[in-house]
């Protein structure tokens, strides 16, 4: 049994990084989403972690350690996972989200100094055929990172940007109009606790005034409404 290595390169000195992984108010800039119990899942995973800050590594309590490596003027930032456990049906999902995690760490560091976002998400079953990327309408963008796109998304929007990343089971592009903003959509894996594929969808937006975010939260909530109402 291996373990599970997951990085991205930011461009940041690494003790300009490692706040963003000890300072709560900084990891909810890019763990996770907006929901009632962000901060009780943050006090949960990160309060008993041990940090080495001459090291500047930090490790969970399930194992996971953050690593933050210099490397020509970027900073390496690592998850290094244990080898998966037999009875871990979990282990998969928890990989899928620190790599979705860590890239929304990379963007809001290199494109808004880990300022405040707000987010929208959702998640639900595929249905036969389907693909994460082609329910939303991304399926003909070439995956490529640093490839630009346009698209018009499945809730109407047109949207144009850059491939920010690709994975065997995300897709990240960015939205100039939402700040930049960036779309994560990703295929989740199933298992005991998923039968059926799912899809996860992650939009994180910035600089956004509050009537443009709830305009944007309410067009894309009655989307997946809809379409949650059709399978």
């Amino acid at each position: 049994m291996t373990e599970t290595v997951i990085e991205v390169s930011v461009v940041s000195p690494r003790a300009a990084l490692w706040p963003a992984l000890i300072d709560p108010a900084l990891i909810r800039r890019w763990h996770g989403w907006d929901c009632d119990e962000l901060d009780d899942e943050i006090e949960y995973i990160y309060s008993t972690a041990e940090a080495d800050p001459d090291a500047f590594t930090l490790t969970l309590g399930n194992g996971d350690q953050f690593s933050l490596i210099e490397n020509n003027g970027t900073t390496i930032v690592r998850i290094t996972r244990p080898p998966r456990r037999p009875d871990d049906e979990w282990f998969a999902d928890v990989t899928e989200g620190w790599t979705t995690f860590l890239h929304f760490l990379k963007f809001g560091v290199e494109h808004h100094g880990l300022a405040e976002r707000r987010t929208i998400y959702f998640d639900g079953p595929l249905r036969p055929g389907e693909t994460a990327a082609s329910v939303l309408g991304l399926d003909s963008v070439a995956a490529v990172p640093g490839t630009r796109y346009n698209a018009t998304l499945a809730p109407g929007d047109y949207a144009e940007g850059v491939v920010d990343y690709v994975s065997d089971l995300q897709t990240g592009v960015t939205i100039e109009d939402l700040g930049p903003g960036l779309l994560v959509c990703a295929t989740q894996p199933t298992g005991p606790h998923r039968p059926q594929t799912g899809l996860q969808i992650l939009l994180a937006t910035y600089d956004l005034s509050d009537d443009e975010f709830t305009e944007i939260e309410h067009h894309w909530k009655q989307w997946w409404d809809e379409r949650t109402r059709a399978i």
